[in-house]
């Protein structure tokens, strides 16, 4: 694993948009990555479809729109957590996601096996 953590957080990025683009049909509008000590943690701006931002306008809707995100997510969490353990080589101990219908944001949290962040210090300063 010879990235530098910039480009490990960008080539993660372009992973996950290319996996949204394949589920939802369209990318995310913006989408940053950040490894922090042992977690990925993915950012993803802009997510709701135009059929969504007309649902989260009543109460009824944004439930229906949380859950049904809640319910693809669950249905391709593997996939998800098959990019991260590709590009980091750790083993995803757990992974959790969640959708503001606020601000049309969806953030992803990824749980390694290592401190990626600090085995990719020691491999910057061989």
């Amino acid at each position: 694993m010879a990235l530098s953590k910039k480009k490990l957080e960008v080539e993660l990025s372009e992973a996950f948009i290319k996996l949204h683009r394949d589920l939802i049909g369209r990318g995310p509008q913006e989408i940053k990555t950040y490894i922090v000590q042992d977690m990925i943690i993915a950012r993803f701006k802009g997510v709701l479809t135009i059929e969504e931002k007309h649902l989260v306008s009543n109460q009824y809707g944004r439930k229906l729109v949380k859950q049904m995100r809640q319910v693809l997510r669950e249905m391709h969490s593997e996939e998800f957590e098959e990019i991260v353990e590709k590009y980091t080589d750790c083993t995803v101990l757990s992974s959790h996601s969640d959708i503001s219908t606020k601000t049309g944001e969806r953030i992803e949290v990824f749980i390694l096996d290592h401190n990626l962040e600090k085995l990719l210090e020691q491999e910057s300063k061989k």
